[in-house]
């Protein structure tokens, strides 16, 4: 099974839960959203033959929550190839929370025969290009931003000139000291370039980024967690509620990763992470399904 990533906002720095935490969620005063990616609705193969089974499930433990999230964030591969179907199934389920859910496309959301059109139809209302955009909420500022098309040599993902144009106009005028949430699929970084994880442009965004004092980036796209911070940017990559993913180094490639079933809770879990205002450290906690 897996599950999302709850993150609250205190003191106007955004920090991570596990979703199980209810009886801390219960006593937040912060407002509070939910990190959930790679659904990847519609795969079947080994390594997860019920991906919409344990997407169902993750979402049913947000429904559970005691103390009810503000919104959620998709960050892509929402279906596994782009069908009406996957989609439809998708939003069914989703809708089911009753919770406002912002999205960003992956690259098997693009996969229709008209690259994008599926995806655009049902999440581009108000979007620019591919899907990019930006809104405010609790004071703070979200861009979600699209980096899964024209992807570069070996998969590397790409947010082109106009969308790197748009995101500089974008944060014009605004105030250094506002906190900004950054998502997309693929992360910005370079976490394995052999492997396609990270994207090839995506250090002239965190330079438009990092003069605000607060920036927290929020990727999938890998299937499990990795998390750095450099001065004061936090990255965070979120498990699939699919399917694992190989850590880098330790297979031939990327892709599907089958486990024995009694042990895929050991794969799909959650992390808790505390960013703690006015510290540059990261208090974590990884706890398997298993484990809860």
């Amino acid at each position: 099974m897996g599950a999302g990533v709850l993150w609250t906002v205190t003191g106007g720095v955004p920090r991570s839960l596990g979703l199980l935490g209810e009886a801390e969620a219960a006593t937040l005063s912060g407002p509070t959203f939910i990190q959930v990616s790679d659904s990847h609705i519609g795969f079947d193969k080994p390594a997860n033959p019920d991906a919409l089974g344990t997407l169902t499930e993750t979402l049913g433990k947000i429904n559970a929550m005691k103390a009810k999230p503000g919104f959620m964030i998709h960050t892509g591969d929402i279906t596994h190839l782009s069908t009406p179907k996957q989609f439809d199934d998708a939003k069914q389920n989703f809708d089911g929370t009753k919770i406002k859910t912002f999205y960003v496309p992956g690259e098997h959301d693009l996969v229709d025969e008209d690259t994008g059109k599926a995806y655009l139809d049902r999440y581009g209302k108000g979007t620019k290009g591919a899907g990019y955009y930006s809104f405010d909420m609790h004071g703070i500022h979200f861009v979600g931003l699209v980096n899964v098309v024209n992807l570069k040599a070996g998969g590397l993902g790409n947010l082109g000139d106009e969308q790197l144009a748009w995101l500089e106009n974008d944060l014009k005028g605004r105030k250094k000291s506002q906190p900004i949430v950054v998502f997309a699929h693929i992360p910005l970084w370079i976490v394995a370039q052999d492997w396609g994880w990270g994207t090839d442009d995506g250090a002239k965004a965190l330079a438009l980024l990092q003069p605000f004092g607060s920036v927290t980036v929020l990727n999938g796209h890998i299937h499990q967690i990795i998390q750095k911070v450099e001065g004061n940017m936090t990255f965070h990559t979120a498990r699939s509620t699919a399917f694992p993913q190989p850590v880098p180094g330790t297979a031939p490639s990327p892709g599907p990763m089958k486990v024995p079933a009694e042990q895929l809770r050991d794969y799909l879990g959650i992390t808790s992470v505390t960013v703690k205002q006015g510290s540059k450290q990261l208090a974590l906690t990884d706890t398997e399904l298993s484990q809860l």
